[in-house]
């Protein structure tokens, strides 16, 4: 039996006649927090896009959970335990915090079902504060936590997000920091796409370097200090 929640072989995806993702392979164990790293355009986003189904056309092959989802419809792949925190949050914004948390319906039930409000208020004080506030009265970082806090809701298990450490205020980006890691303790499996190197470095347990639509380096967080050079080269960091 594989441990593997996601195991990606020779992924290609379009947007049309654009062709952004040429061959990737990447797998991510039960339980492990995995960053995609790259320079904008590198395919990271098209990467978490794709393992949804929201490409257009895709081939190769996507397993979560060792269930083939390549051909199956967005809706069914959300059915696998898939949970997206895309870069916009989408949060509603004619509905109160707690309506957006209430909205989603059940998806997963790997880790027992989604998370009560209880157990989402005990993780975010800031939504317990504002449940009462319109989406639009949210600071950005009460977004975040909201679009984060929705798809726990929804008892997905396997989470992806992107950039949601961008253009936060330091203190929200350690309170999602210490979300990660509670999460990670409780045995989500999570892939971030992550501009903030800083932000990333301590949390996952591996990182894939994309570029060109293509993985063009992996190594574990013990092998970071080692990759330094090869990420200056590669992002700049």
């Amino acid at each position: 039996m594989s441990t593997h929640a996601l195991e990606i072989s020779d992924l290609q995806a379009w947007y049309g006649e654009s062709h952004v993702l040429h061959g990737v392979n990447l797998t991510v164990s039960q339980g492990e927090v995995v960053t995609l790293l790259g320079r904008n355009g590198s395919g990271r986003t098209t990467t978490l896009r794709a393992m949804l189904g929201l490409t257009g056309s895709r081939q190769g092959s996507i397993r979560i959970h060792g269930t083939e989802s390549i051909h199956l419809p967005t809706y069914k792949i959300a059915h696998l335990g898939i949970g997206y925190c895309p870069e916009e949050r989408g949060i509603f914004a004619g509905l109160s915090c707690e309506e957006n948390l209430l909205l989603p319906p059940t998806v997963g039930d790997t880790l027992g079902g989604g998370m009560s409000l209880a157990e989402i208020y005990e993780m975010f004080p800031n939504l317990q504060e504002r449940k009462y506030s319109p989406g639009t009265r949210l600071s950005g970082g009460e977004q975040q936590m909201l679009a984060v806090a929705r798809i726990l809701r929804t008892g997905a298990n396997m989470l992806l997000l992107d950039e949601i450490s961008e253009g936060l205020a330091p203190v929200i980006v350690q309170a999602l920091a210490r979300m990660i890691t509670t999460l990670k303790a409780k045995g989500y499996t999570i892939i971030m796409v992550e501009q903030n190197f800083h932000f990333a470095a301590p949390l996952a347990d591996r990182f894939y370097v994309m570029e060109h639509g293509q993985i063009v380096e992996q190594f574990s967080a013990a092998e970071l200090p080692a990759k330094q050079e090869v990420l200056n080269t590669l992002l700049g960091v």
